[in-house]
């Protein structure tokens, strides 16, 4: 099934325990060009959610993509955290669990959720190697399996440590989720509706190499190199932009690239993606 989408957005999101976190930005992607999309003094996880809440609200068709795994590896080991009594059996009450452990945590951070005496087995942290991280860069789920055997370097949402760690990003996006109690759908974890908006996970290097940026390349800091790589994905030039930074740019050539291939089918109907796999660990929207 696949649908019309008037308006797209993709979000670069952070984990950062700050109010706000640089690594926070919004692009839309219009018929004139992709372009940010700004709040006085930055954005915050917070007024991001009211955001997210007001397009739940308008009902707007717009196709929202978040940098950000949803949920944790599940189908390799038979659940986020074998052996525990207290693992989640799906991703929204994962979403819960999170959002209920960390809900002293300002900012709607998940710091409390890292710390936890049983939880930290399973994560990679600074100077620390939980005894269930497992081997190498550690557990996957099944979409970044497939990430990997096409070529991409996608991180274990159990790293918490150095520039590639996703695992706060993860959590701080799992308590966005939940607070928006289903107001807009999430795909695959939802349907696909026949209107309205629509949230999908967005991995911005898949985007960065359909624009023909080269592998160790990925990042682009200014408003040539953008546009450049914005003209392969036939998008028109973006429209003038208060920063360049990675995230930035990560945003606006993401929005772009999910104007120009939401309408594809096969990316809506990846086969290894089962009602198990939608269920717990969701998809990378792109990833076939």
């Amino acid at each position: 099934m696949t649908r019309r989408f008037t308006r797209f957005a993709a979000i670069d999101w952070s984990g950062q325990a700050v109010a706000r976190p640089a690594g926070l930005a919004v692009a839309e992607a219009h018929d004139e060009g992709p372009a940010l999309v700004t709040r006085d003094g930055g954005w915050s996880r917070g007024s991001i959610l009211d955001w997210l809440t007001m397009l739940a609200d308008t009902q707007a068709d717009m196709l929202i993509g978040l940098d950000l795994s949803p949920a944790l590896p599940f189908v390799d080991a038979g659940g986020y955290f074998p052996d525990w009594p207290g693992s989640p059996d799906d991703a929204r009450a994962l979403w819960a669990m999170v959002d209920a452990m960390a809900a002293g945590d300002p900012h709607l951070a998940a710091t409390s959720v890292v710390d936890d005496a049983e939880l930290s087995r399973h994560f990679r942290r600074h100077r620390a190697l939980g005894d269930r991280f497992g081997q190498g860069r550690g557990r996957l789920r099944l979409c970044e399996e497939r990430q990997r055997a096409a070529g991409f370097s996608p991180t274990s949402c159990f790293n918490l440590v150095g520039a590639a760690q996703v695992g706060k990003s993860s959590l701080t996006g799992m308590r966005v989720l939940h607070r928006l109690a289903g107001r807009i759908p999430v795909w695959p974890f939802d349907p696909l509706p026949p209107s309205g908006p629509v949230i999908v996970e967005i991995y911005t290097t898949i985007a960065a190499r359909a624009a023909g940026v080269r592998a160790g390349r990925s990042k682009l800091r200014d408003a040539d190199q953008l546009d450049a790589a914005l003209a392969v994905l036939g998008s028109a030039p973006h429209a003038p932009s208060p920063r360049y930074d990675d995230h930035a740019t990560d945003a606006l050539l993401t929005a772009a690239w999910l104007r120009g291939v939401a309408h594809d089918p096969a990316l809506w109907s990846p086969p290894a993606l089962s009602p198990r796999v939608a269920r717990t660990e969701g998809w990378t929207f792109g990833v076939v």
